[in-house]
């Protein structure tokens, strides 16, 4: 099959759960193409992105200026440019009863300009990650621009902060356009029915991770080694960052041999920094910014407990499931998290790891020096742990699932998914 990527910023080192998918289709002799904005820092990407060529894949969007006037005369530039070639397209672009909003922000125009360039590209599947980006689908597939099966996956942020500002009627033309709807969890199934997705066409597809790459191997801390806690992710309000340092800080007072390391960056790491210099943490708690996916693995090796203590972000954004949850679990490294979004779909507390409310420092700080005191048994969390990442978060077979949903939408060319389809478990 010929599947078409539209993404995000491409490529980035925290959206692994894109490229796992985009390097597991291709690995199946699938052809794939990558639409994309430019990442506004670029920086380190991860080895996959030059190993498999994306880099030769990828088309970038127009750069869309911030200044409106700005961009309104590059939009006459590619109106003058592309209208000989494709007037009708460029006609249509600006029609503001069709497209609204997404007409009168000049946003279009700059992004049709890659498929323009492509030869107006025909596939069997658009396969889009965040909801707006199944609604760009949407549009672009209407113009004409891009042919094929429309596939959207909803990660979390898409159904949750975002529709505080989009109202909750923003995928309304979606549910009814789009060919198959693909939440990461079954909280995010739930909360598409309720928005009015077509329930014979929404399917419950996990995020994964190749669980060849995360070798497991049980912690063993001795008696007067360092307690070494990690977390890895992008430094916003909803990954709940701030408690994680607040009740490591406590745990100093009680538990002084720990080292908190922090992987990754975002707009709180200057926040961050201050909050541990004003809790007189910066001995035990290290920013280290982000990694490799190589680098990562080495600092998980060396880690005792994993921390992710997510929460429901002030403008209402949530979870999806992380990846970096299910990476640690397969490494057999004990996680402490909460009870968030789509979380306890992956962890069961006291079974598979350990679950504390949203925001509640003292309690965070609780699980904490129960793992420091060596009170909880962690072997058989961590067996139990590997164990569930294996069967139901493994991205080589949910890659297959995902190639056999395509499949039957491409050439079955069924109205909607079987119900059979609809919620599997991976074995």
């Amino acid at each position: 099959m010929k599947i078409a990527f539209l993404v995000g910023e491409f490529p980035t080192l925290s959206e692994t759960f894109v490229l796992n998918q985009i390097t597991g289709l291709i690995d199946q002799g699938h052809e794939v193409e990558i639409y994309a904005s430019q990442p506004q820092k670029p920086g380190k990407v991860h080895p996959e992105v030059w190993r498999y060529e994306l880099h030769k894949k990828t088309f970038y969007y127009e750069k869309i200026s911030q200044n409106y006037l700005l961009r309104l005369l590059k939009s006459f530039y590619l109106a003058m440019i592309w209208g000989r070639r494709y007037p009708q397209t460029m006609l249509q672009v600006m029609n503001l009863r069709k497209y609204g909003s997404y007409a009168k922000s000049l946003r279009l125009i700059h992004e049709i300009v890659p498929f323009l360039k492509n030869g107006l590209p025909k596939y069997d599947i658009i396969h889009c990650h965040f909801g707006p980006n199944g609604v760009k689908g949407m549009h672009l597939r209407n113009l004409g621009v891009i042919q094929g099966k429309l596939s959207t996956v909803f990660h979390g942020l898409d159904v949750s902060g975002h529709l505080t500002q989009a109202g909750s009627h923003a995928y309304d033309r979606l549910f009814q356009e789009g060919d198959v709807f693909l939440p990461i969890s079954h909280r995010w199934e739930n909360r598409l029915l309720e928005l009015g997705a077509p329930q014979q066409r929404t399917i419950v597809h996990h995020m994964g991770i190749d669980c060849q790459e995360f070798t497991f191997q049980p912690r063993k801390r001795c008696p007067h080694e360092k307690l070494h806690i990690t977390t890895v992710c992008r430094l916003v309000e909803k990954k709940g960052v701030e408690y994680a340092i607040r009740a490591v800080a406590a745990l100093k007072q009680a538990f002084p041999d720990v080292q908190y390391r922090i992987v990754g960056d975002g707009p709180l790491m200057r926040d961050l920094e201050e909050l541990i210099l004003d809790l007189q943490a910066e001995d035990v708690i290290q920013l280290l910014g982000w990694r490799q996916q190589q680098e990562v693995i080495e600092i998980l090796e060396n880690s005792h407990l994993f921390l992710a203590p997510s929460v429901t972000a002030s403008n209402g954004d949530q979870e999806g499931i992380p990846v970096a949850l299910m990476e640690a679990m397969a490494m057999g490294i004990p996680v402490i998290s909460t009870y968030h979004s789509g979380i306890p779909e992956l962890i069961e507390n006291g079974v598979s790891g350990l679950l504390v409310p949203e925001r509640d420092v003292q309690a965070l700080t609780q699980a904490l020096l129960q793992f420091a005191q060596q009170s909880v048994q962690a072997k058989p969390i961590c067996d139990a742990a590997r164990q569930k990442v294996e069967h139901e978060f493994n991205i080589s077979t949910l890659n297959f699932r995902l190639a056999e949903i395509f499949k039957d939408l491409v050439f079955k060319k069924l109205p909607e998914v079987p119900t059979s389809l609809r919620t599997f478990h991976v074995s």
